[in-house]
């Protein structure tokens, strides 16, 4: 015996006829999406009207297949801003209808809209009020019937040879969760700073951080007078160990920037007797404190420095080095 209780055959399909299969898959799953595409209208408008009016949660359910795709959906709606969970139809009728209230609504999945486990919550649905969204292939079905909007997928081949396994209508269920997801995350203005918050962990988390998250403080900052001697300027860039000095006017704010090239191209007899504004390099590249860290370290690898002041009203508030950047995870 193979996996499970079925017997173990010979391959029907091997080497470039698996490719063929494969191809075979993706376009058929293509299409699928293309049709899903062009048969949406207004119906789906209101669906996200009904997501965005939502107090409570969006509770999404399905059986089978259409359980994971659903389990999936509900945690893009989560992470995007739209407060939702994934609610499985046969523990509903077991309890668990519990966790649905007045101010949530429900996003139920079902291909062929007669999914006997749904009878229950689709019932609880209508004894309470609350608005229930159907993604299924029949129009006509009892899910489809019984929501308050039935968002109808088109017909398009099972990608199945046989035409029994759910494949196309499975994706096009999730992608149609996508769109409802993203729509919703556009509609409600969800930033990318939104985003940082709810995923704090892990690489979209470090990609979220901002400057100011992992900048030096005011403290470390290397600065001097633009009238200062070169003298006094050597002396802060090393204690200070950024490789740059800061130069700044009467006004505290940011004139120029003296770099390991700057000393370089000044090297000689003469350097020691020069100020500060007669070495520095004028207009310097800074970042302000609420850009991505992401943003810093493509400016500093652009740019081939290593080093960024971090300013706000052109006022230097901080120093960002590339090694602090790579510390935290960002690359």
């Amino acid at each position: 015996m193979a996996n499970g209780a079925l017997p173990r055959r010979e391959p029907a399909v091997t080497g470039e006829a698996a490719l063929g299969s494969a191809r075979r898959v993706l376009q058929l799953e293509m299409e699928g999406l293309s049709a899903l595409s062009d048969a949406l209208d207004e119906r789906f408008e209101s669906a996200v009207e009904i997501l965005d009016r939502t107090t409570g949660r969006v509770i999404v359910t399905g059986m089978g297949k259409n359980s994971h795709i659903g389990a999936k959906i509900a945690a893009t709606m989560a992470s995007t801003g739209t407060a939702a969970y994934f609610v499985h139809p046969a523990e509903a009728s077991h309890g668990d209808l519990g966790m649905i209230a007045t101010g949530d609504s429900l996003l139920a999945l079902s291909n062929s809209g007669e999914t006997p486990e749904l009878a229950d919550i689709i019932a609880y649905s209508r004894r309470y009020a609350i608005p229930l969204i159907a993604i299924t292939s029949r129009a006509q079905s009892t899910l489809a019937r019984n929501a308050d909007v039935a968002l109808v997928l088109p017909h398009a081949a099972e990608a199945c040879p046989m035409r029994l396994a759910p494949t196309t209508s499975t994706t096009m269920t999730l992608a149609l969760g996508d769109a409802l997801a993203v729509a919703l995350l556009e509609r409600k203005g969800f930033s990318a700073s939104d985003f940082g918050v709810l995923h704090p962990g892990g690489r979209l988390g470090r990609m979220l951080m901002k400057v100011a998250d992992i900048m030096h403080g005011r403290e470390e900052v290397p600065l001097i007078a633009e009238s200062a001697a070169m003298a006094e300027v050597l002396v802060l860039m090393t204690a200070k160990s950024f490789g740059v000095a800061g130069i700044v006017d009467n006004a505290g704010k940011l004139v120029g920037i003296i770099t390991d090239g700057d000393l370089r191209r000044h090297m000689g007899p003469k350097l020691l007797s020069l100020t500060a504004r007669e070495v520095m390099t004028p207009q310097p590249r800074t970042i302000r404190p609420d850009a991505l860290a992401a943003e810093a370290l493509g400016v500093m690898n652009q740019r081939k420095i290593t080093s960024l002041f971090v300013v706000e009203e052109d006022r230097p508030i901080g120093i960002l080095h590339i090694h602090d950047c790579l510390r935290a995870g960002i690359a």
